[in-house]
Order: structure tokens, then C-alpha cells, then sequence
């Protein structure tokens, strides 16, 4: 049994997007790219072709994770008015060295950290999960560092 997986509504439509482009236009310029490597004869050494396959084999299990994912997805409803921090929360905390960070707290399906959207089930999302306004926490790390941050503003 899969575990469940909580996507954000904007997550949902991302992951319906991409899955219509690789449905719709990724199959077919695949297909037309093995359909020229094969005219130029042998496939057993045939360079094009094998990479062509090797992309439709990505390609293909992509399909099936994402079909896989939006089949068994709950779609997270932030609350109207946030007093805890929620999937879909956006979550402004102060750090220890006095810098503020702003996270999106979303599934792990849709996580991204280089956009500040981190996973409820990361250490830092797991923490702030059921958290409200003012309050501080402290996050071990799997490195074995600690992070201590405090809620400023959840929206």
C-alpha cells in the first residue's frame, strides 16, 4: 500500500499540465525521433535510436508516477483564515542569525527548496505543521545540525 500523497491545488494543475504535454507533445516527437533513427538502418548500433528509446522510457514512467500520483492525491484546502500552519500554508519565520525565510509548505509531490516550497513531510514542514503565529521550534536535521526559527506571519 502507497502512502498518501497532498498536493496543493496549484500543485495539481502543474502536475495535470505536464502531464498533458508529455501525453500530447512529448509522445509524438519522441515517436517521429525513433521513426527517423530507424531509416538510418542497423538499430542494434544505432546511437539516435537508442537514445530515442531511452527517452520514451523516461518519458513513459513519468506518465505512469504522475497518473499514479493525481489517481491517489488529496488535494490540500488551506484554511480561509490561518491560525496553524497547514498544507498550502506560506509561512514567515525568523532564524536564529535574525534572517527571515519564507516557505510554502506543500506535499512532497510538488516540494521544491530552491522556491522556498518545502514538503509537510520534511523536518522543517513537519515542525512548522500545526504550528501558529509567535511560536518557536527547533528542528534536528538530518545532517545533525539544529535550526531555530520563530513563526512571524502564516498566510
Amino acid at each position: 500500500m502507497s502512502k498518501e500523497v497532498v498536493l496543493t491545488a496549484e500543485g495539481k494543475e502543474k502536475l495535470e499540465a505536464e502531464l498533458f504535454e508529455l501525453e500530447t507533445v512529448k509522445r509524438v516527437e519522441i515517436g517521429e525521433r525513433i521513426r527517423i533513427a530507424r531509416e538510418f538502418g542497423d538499430i542494434s548500433e544505432n546511437s539516435e535510436y537508442d537514445d530515442a528509446k531511452n527517452e520514451q522510457a523516461w518519458m513513459e514512467s513519468r506518465i505512469a508516477e504522475i497518473t499514479g500520483i493525481l489517481a491517489t492525491a488529496s488535494i490540500a484546502e488551506p484554511p480561509k483564515r490561518p491560525s496553524k500552519v497547514a498544507v498550502g500554508s506560506v509561512v514567515i519565520v525568523e532564524m536564529k542569525d535574525a534572517a527571515e525565510r519564507k516557505f510554502t509548505i506543500v506535499g512532497a509531490a510538488e516540494a521544491d527548496s530552491a522556491e522556498g516550497r518545502i514538503s509537510n513531510e520534511s523536518p522543517v514542514g513537519a515542525a512548522l505543521i500545526g504550528k501558529k503565529k509567535g511560536q518557536s521550534i527547533s528542528v534536528s536535521t538530518p545532517n545533525g545540525s539544529t535550526i531555530e526559527m520563530k513563526i512571524i506571519k502564516i498566510s
